[in-house]
Order: structure tokens, then sequence, then C-alpha cells
């Protein structure tokens, strides 16, 4: 039978919040069983994702330090190679220093080739001339001792000797402040005697008169003192040279000039004139290369000025 609600109390009846609250569990209870079929789902107790990601990254981690060890190496190479370029760099500087001398050596070389053969040339010439002058040395000694030989029968004994020629004054005699010089003139050739320390000797062509340094330095010292006075002792063959000697130095120079004969061969006597005979300084040395001393007569007049 039904019981009666009693009138006066209200009971709160609990069941249905029960119910909620189990089946809230349940659910729960379902989820994290299913969470939990979901985490089983993976090898050695983790997720199948992680596991490809660890793998990853030791597969990274291990390219990584392959590609460190293979920098190192490459490190490596690269610094050998920049030490076998610079050594192929050295190499092809020495080659072309090495090809640039060898080019000089030859040029060098032929231009020595090219004197040796000269120098050989001119060897063989001086042989070949050093031969012809000892053939004609053999010839010129055999003339000279031909020539000695016939000098020697020639001879004049002491006793038959020829005897000096004095030269006397002329008659008219000269000023006693007359500084007289003496030339002899005979067989093409002038001397001048005892001008300075020493006798002087050159040939009369007029060549040879016009450009002489001494015979002209001779005539330009006379010709600074009036009293000069040159006496031409002319041998027998001696009238050529006395025209040249005398014609230069009266003509050009202005030089006071007398002429005296000579009779035979003898060598000149010339005592008689030494209070008047007079003396120069001799002749400078001659430098090489200088030129003959102007002829007056070629010398140009003086520019008139205004």
């Amino acid at each position: 039978m039904a019981k009666h609600k009693k009138k006066g109390s209200e009971e709160i009846l609990l069941i249905p919040f029960l119910d909620i609250l189990c089946s809230l569990i349940g659910v729960l209870v379902l989820i994290i069983v299913v969470l939990c079929v979901s985490m089983t789902e993976q090898t050695d107790g983790r997720p199948e994702a992680e596991v490809e990601m660890a793998q990853e990254a030791k597969k990274l981690r291990k390219e990584i330090k392959q590609h460190e060890v293979k920098e190192i190496v490459l490190k490596e190479k690269i610094a050998t190679l920049e030490e076998m370029q610079k050594q192929i760099d050295e190499k092809q500087q020495r080659y072309l220093k090495l090809r640039k001398l060898l080019t000089t050596s030859q040029e060098i070389m032929d231009a020595n080739l090219k004197i040796s053969q000269q120098m050989q040339k001119e060897l063989d010439d001086l042989l070949t001339e050093i031969t012809g002058l000892k053939e004609q040395q053999k010839e010129s000694q055999a003339e000279i001792t031909k020539l000695m030989a016939e000098l020697k029968k020639r001879e004049v004994p002491p006793d038959k000797k020829i005897p000096p020629v004095i030269v006397q004054p002329s008659g008219g005699g000269m000023p006693a402040d007359t500084k007289a010089y003496f030339v002899e003139a005979g067989a093409g050739a002038l001397k001048i005697l005892g001008a300075w320390d020493k006798d002087y000797r050159i040939s009369a062509t007029p060549e040879v008169v016009v450009a002489d340094a001494d015979f002209n330095y001779f005539l330009t010292e006379l010709a600074k003192d009036p009293k000069s006075f040159i006496l031409f002792l002319v041998r027998e063959d001696g009238g050529g040279a006395f025209n040249n000697g005398a014609g230069r130095a009266e003509s050009d120079y202005k030089i006071r000039v007398g002429k005296l004969p000579v009779p035979g061969r003898g060598v000149l006597d010339l005592a008689l004139f030494d209070k008047l005979r007079g003396k120069i300084a001799p002749p400078p040395a001659a430098v090489p290369g200088t030129p003959p001393p102007a002829d007056p007569k070629k010398a140009e007049p003086p520019k008139k000025t205004t």
C-alpha cells in the first residue's frame, strides 16, 4: 500500500544528484580511458611524433658533427691549397725571371760571339801584319847591314874629316844691339840653330813651314822684338828651303832676314857671333788636338766700331 505523506515535514531526495555525479564520473573515467589508450599507442612509452623528432634531432646532430669534421678538413685543404698557390706563384715568378735571364744571356752570348769573331778577325789581321812586318824587318835589317858596311867603307879617317865651316860676319857688320838668330837651309830642310836649348829641324815644304807649331812659335817670339834678325845660312842645295823659310818670316811676321851662302858640308861654327846671338825660351809642350797656329795672312782685319 502506498504510504501517505506526512503532512508536516518534507524530505530531500539525493538520488537524482548521485545519478548525475555518477554519470559525470563515468564520463570522466571514459575520457581518461580514451586518453590512456591514445597514450598507449606509442613506442617505448612515447608518442610516435616525438620519437621521430628525437630521431631527426639525433640525425641532425650527427650531420652537424660530420659537417664540423668536414669543415676542419676543408679548412686544412684550403690552407694547403693556398700554400700550393703561393708556391705556384713563386715558381711562376722564378720561371719568368729565369726566362728573362735566359733571353738576356742569349743576347749577351750573341754579342760576345760577335765581338769575339771581330776580335779574332782583328787578331788574324794583326798576325798577318806582324808577319809582314817581320819580313820587312828582315829586309830592313839586311838593308841596314848593307848600308852600315857601305858607310864604314866611306868613313872618313880622323885625319881626313871635313873641317868645320866658320861663319864670318859680312863686311858691313851688324849693330851692337842686334839679336841674331841662325837658321840653316839645306837639302829640303830648315834647322834653327841654338835659339833655345837645342837645335830644331823641320821639313822646308810650304805646308810644314806654315803649320809647324815650334817654328811658328820661334817666328812669333822674334816678331815681338824689332831688333831681332834671322840670318839664313844657305847650303849649296838649300835655295828652295831658304825661299820658303825666309818668305814666311819676312812676309808674314815682318822679321828682318839675311842670307849667307855656306860652302862645303862641314859643321857650322858660329863662334864669331856669340856676342850677338839671341835666345828665347823653349816652346811650350804641344797639347794633343791643338790646331796649328793661324796664318797671319789669313787673319781677319779688326772690325771698325762706330
